[in-house]
């Protein structure tokens, strides 16, 4: 590697904390034997990979209504999922890209007894907004919010499985579940299920307050809400914004236009048919991942004619899977053949089987 290389390599290095100009990175990547045209795409692609900490982001939602709480118990809606379990909240565990299990507030979990006992060690130096320590008492609690014939939570029927949950000391709480369950640690993962602070033996949802990278500075239900940067945050150098904005776009069309203004610096659930126009923007980026959805053509099968299976069979064979997917989703999606198991899912098949 000749010096100059090396100087380059240096450079990449610096590009996301701001350190090297633009200009500078050109300059050494033509001492290096690259064009103009080379050194910039190399700068533009280096820096969009290097994450710089500061800023502000405005989100433009597809959901959001005046209905929409901090209640854990509900997040009907990507709004509420988003800003208050994703950003301002912590679970036991999370789940990763690759679709492992985590640690998040916990720093390990183990089972006994065939999968009936877990047990989750908290991790050390996690607090909450307000500067409390978090301890087993407020898992327990947090989790007691859903649990009980009496509770409104969304994620109820996820904690039926659990006869008792009880702190075992300030770091460790313990499950004893009704039968084993090897993929319990998942099911912590839950946006619901994210830690409280414990008040008066009750969960306290209604502060706000919470264990996130980010911690609530404004919200108007069915309208904004406004998040500033946890400087006390336990995953250090993390969240790279000093501050992000969620905004309730519920009108399709206003949210792209949103978009293609800068009203807005991110925005999901894209019209397909009008993607083309946002592409043509050299100030947008179109980022496509693998979603977990699959899409069907459902049948009765207890009435006639779905109760024969030839029939069904028949419809199998003669509906155009390609054509759905040139014609529906304008080719954002590709044929399931007959598996709800999308590739994006840890556990799906690689290859897919092809069944048409």
């Amino acid at each position: 590697m000749s010096e100059s290389e090396y100087k380059l390599g240096i450079a990449q290095s610096l590009v996301g904390g701001g350190k090297v100009s633009r200009r500078e990175f050109i300059h050494l990547g033509l001492a290096a034997g690259l064009t103009v045209a080379a050194a910039d795409r190399l700068f533009v692609s280096t820096a969009r990979a290097e994450p710089m900490q500061g800023g502000f982001a405005k989100l433009g939602m597809a959901h959001g209504a005046t209905t929409d709480s901090i209640d854990p118990a509900g997040y009907p809606d990507t709004f509420t999922q988003t800003a208050f379990s994703g950003s301002l909240s912590n679970s036991l565990t999370e789940v990763d890209a690759k679709g492992n299990v985590q640690p998040d507030l916990a720093e390990s979990f183990e089972t006994s007894d065939g999968a009936k006992t877990w047990a989750f060690k908290l991790r050390k130096g996690a607090t909450f907004h307000n500067g409390k320590t978090v301890t087993a008492d407020d898992v327990v609690t947090s989790l007691q919010y859903h649990m009980g014939k009496d509770t409104k939570s969304a994620a109820k029927s996820l904690l039926d499985s659990v006869a008792d949950v009880k702190s075992d000391g300030p770091e460790t709480v313990v499950f004893t579940l009704k039968s084993g369950n090897a993929d319990f640690p998942y099911i912590m993962s839950d946006y619901h299920l994210v830690i409280m602070p414990a008040k008066d033996g009750k969960a306290d949802w209604a502060s706000g307050v919470r264990t996130g990278a980010f911690v609530l500075e404004n919200f108007q239900p069915g309208v904004s809400a406004k998040l500033k940067r946890n400087p006390n945050y336990f995953k250090n150098g993390k969240p790279y914004l000093d501050e992000v904005e969620f905004i309730a776009i519920t009108d399709l069309a206003a949210r792209m236009a949103a978009l293609s203004t800068g009203e807005v610096d991110y925005i999901g659930r894209a019209d397909l048919k009008t993607l083309g126009m946002l592409k043509r923007n050299p100030k947008v980026e179109i980022v496509e991942v693998t979603g977990y959805g699959h899409y069907t053509l459902p049948m009765n099968v207890t009435m006639a004619p779905f109760d024969n299976p030839d029939v069904r069979m028949a419809l199998k064979w003669a509906i155009n899977r390609q054509e759905i997917v040139d014609k529906i989703f304008l080719g954002h999606a590709t044929v399931a053949n007959d598996n709800p198991i999308a590739p994006a899912i840890k556990f799906a098949k690689d290859p897919q089987p092809q069944h048409s």
